[in-house]
Formats: structure tokens, C-alpha cells, sequence
């Protein structure tokens, strides 16, 4: 079993990431933690091969984190689970030896392709009999390519999309999405539709004073089941 220590501020969060954890089989959560500190303590005291590991937190940051495991000798993989978009953010976290990246908000497939990935890698053992094995072996930790979007669609849009709905905490209509990216009412509807088909957004009625409610999109958080 491949024991996992959940390191998130958020107790909401860290639970549904607990959660997610204990739905796959050959994993075994060891704790949950919600400080940078008590996360360094309990890798002192007990064993963890993995650490999922929210990089703002209270006390520290998670490259921190990271600096404190290497520099302890500890023998623990991390996979960061982050909101954090800076790619020199995720260069420091290469150099210090973070072995998966997953973006927040995100689905509980997104979460189990990248520990499915991480236990492919723990499983080669032995000697390489060659450089291909070694290729085969680094590869198990890359993400495969995601589906492609539906014809019509682009990824830049969608990120769009995707960051107007993060910026707004109470939601977004489509008219209200379509004026923040400045496309058409259609267009923002059709990838806000696209998000919630996809589990990553919500769709919230609002009644006003008269006629039929209006649909309003969130992001989905994280702690969704």
C-alpha cells in the first residue's frame, strides 16, 4: 500500500482529498494535516511514501516543505495540489523534487490518473536493461494528453472561461462570462455548459422579479464528492 499524507489548510478540502484517496485501491491515507510544520513532524515520526501537498499554507509555503523533506534525508515523493499558476512556481517545484503538479479546482478523475501514474513509477524495480526502460519508466508520470475539445471549441477560450469563473466567487451568468472575455453571450454559454457537463462547474439558478430563472456557473470546488 502506498501510503499518502494529505497536507491542506482548508479542513473542508482536505477531507474530500482524504476521501479521494481511500476510493482508490492500493493507496491507504496515514494522515491529514493542515500546516507545513505538522506535516514535517509527522513525516519525522511516521511512515509516508506520498505527500499531496497544498503549496499556501499558514505557516509556509509547500516548496518549503519540499526543501525541509530533502534536506531531512526523508525518502517521500510529492505531488503538489495547487491553485498556484506561476510557471516559475512550477520549475522550483521540478528542482525540488515534486513528481505530479494538479491545478485546483479539480475532478476526482484528474486526482486518479495522477496517483494511478505515480504507482505505475514505484512499481519498476531492478536493473534497466536499456535506455528504452528507463524511458518507459520516467514516462508512467506523465499525464496522458487530455480528449480533445469538442469541434469548434478552443483551449485558449476555455482558460479564459475557466479563470473569469475563478475570479468571481458568487458565479457568472453567461452574459456576465461572455462580457468578461468579450465574446458572445452563445459562445460563453456553450463552454460554461462544457464545464459543468464535465464536472468542473456548477450551474446555480438565480430567480429575479419576474420570468424564468436565470442559469448562473461557479467552479466547482475542490471538496465535491
Amino acid at each position: 500500500m502506498i501510503r499518502v499524507l494529505v497536507v491542506e489548510d482548508e479542513p473542508v478540502a482536505a477531507e474530500a482529498h482524504r476521501v479521494y484517496v481511500e476510493r482508490l485501491p492500493g493507496f491507504v491515507v496515514a494522515g491529514v494535516v493542515h500546516s507545513g510544520g505538522d506535516a514535517l513532524r509527522f513525516c519525522e515520526r511516521e511512515p509516508v511514501d506520498l505527500v499531496l501537498l497544498d503549496f499556501y499554507l499558514p505557516d509556509t509555503h509547500g516548496l518549503a516543505v519540499c526543501r525541509s523533506l530533502r534536506a531531512a534525508g526523508l525518502p517521500i515523493d510529492v505531488i503538489a495540489v495547487t491553485s498556484a499558476r506561476d510557471l516559475a512556481l512550477v520549475k522550483a517545484a521540478v528542482s525540488v523534487g515534486v513528481v505530479q503538479y494538479l491545478l485546483k479546482p479539480f475532478t476526482f478523475a484528474s486526482l486518479r490518473e495522477k496517483l494511478e501514474r505515480y504507482a505505475e513509477f514505484r512499481q519498476a524495480s531492478g536493473e534497466a536493461g536499456g535506455q528504452a526502460e528507463i524511458d518507459r519508466a520516467l514516462s508512467s508520470l506523465r499525464t496522458s494528453e487530455r480528449l480533445p475539445l469538442p469541434k469548434g471549441m478552443s483551449a485558449q477560450t476555455l482558460e479564459a472561461i475557466t479563470d473569469a469563473l475563478a475570479g468571481a466567487g458568487e458565479g457568472l451568468s453567461a452574459g456576465a462570462a461572455a462580457s468578461a472575455i468579450g465574446a458572445s453571450r452563445v459562445t460563453a454559454r456553450r463552454y460554461l455548459e462544457y464545464l459543468a457537463d464535465n464536472g468542473l462547474a456548477q450551474r446555480e439558478p438565480r430567480y429575479g422579479q419576474v420570468g424564468r430563472p436565470e442559469v448562473w456557473y461557479r467552479l466547482k470546488p475542490v471538496t465535491s464528492p
